[in-house]
């Protein structure tokens, strides 16, 4: 299970989103502690701003690592750098670089920036958006089976229509080059997609770029209470899939196992 730190949130949406390179960090090792086997962080600038600039970027990873083993990626979302050119300008200026890095496939230059993170050795989550015409490109990418994974990302907010949007999204990938996926939503799509994962034994991540809220309803303490949460949920619904009962929503019982990749 992935945790996702902070996103392109801030304190205004709630003073547990970490923004320092301390803060990150210190949310990183409590997420790892509960559970979090991989960590995605967006770096920011002391004003809050997501950027791909190395003086953000390596204060960050060399913050994390040293709290924590596990994998660490970062974002190269377009809102970071909008302009495809000096996006990749800011990547080939790393000295520090992440273990991974998300490339939103429906974004212009998404495959220039793909090969320039291959080149440096990076490894690349493809994000494929739902509602947008990035799994028919992923399709046509001769990248496609060079990716380390496929982010299948469910923008669907609502908890009543998220599962059945990430169906579709998952149908519209096929195979993705045999590629491992990792399935999550967003918002009140979340939760019903983190479970949907369980059953269907995909990768999945959680953490406060994706939801602020427990299954419950209520405000989540921090990122660790959400990783809790989510392999307690991803677990009792996995249990779906080998045909024992339909479990409670609020998912408490058993620990759960490690997620699965569909290959």
């Amino acid at each position: 299970m992935q945790a996702c730190l902070n996103g392109r949130r801030s304190p205004a949406d709630s003073a547990a989103v970490p923004m320092s390179p301390e803060d990150m960090a210190r949310s990183a090792a409590e997420a790892v502690a509960a559970g979090a086997t991989q960590i995605h962080v967006h770096p920011k600038t002391p004003c809050g701003h997501d950027s791909l600039s190395p003086r953000v970027l390596t204060p960050v990873l060399e913050a994390i690592r040293a709290r924590v083993a596990v994998p660490v990626g970062v974002t190269t979302g377009a809102w970071a750098e909008p302009d495809p050119a000096a996006r990749l300008a800011r990547i080939r200026s790393w000295s520090v670089l992440p273990d991974f890095a998300s490339v939103n496939w429906h974004e212009p230059g998404a495959e220039a920036v793909a090969a320039q993170l291959l080149a440096l050795g990076v490894g690349v989550e493809a994000g494929i958006w739902s509602g947008t015409d990035g799994a028919a490109r992923f399709a046509a990418s001769p990248l496609g089976p060079r990716v380390l994974r496929v982010l299948a990302e469910v923008t669907d907010p609502d908890p009543a229509t998220a599962e059945a949007s990430a169906r579709a999204l998952l149908a519209g990938l096929g195979e993705a080059f045999a590629r491992p996926v990792l399935l999550h939503g967003e918002e009140g799509g979340s939760w019903p997609v983190l479970r949907l994962a369980g059953r269907l034994g995909l990768a999945t991540r959680i953490g406060l770029e994706d939801t602020l809220f427990l299954p419950n309803g209520q405000r989540a303490s921090g990122n660790s209470q959400l990783v809790a949460e989510g392999r307690v949920q991803y677990g009792s619904f996995a249990a779906v899939a080998v045909g024992q009962a339909e479990p409670p929503a609020t998912g408490r019982g058993r620990t759960p196992p490690g997620p699965r990749s569909r290959r």
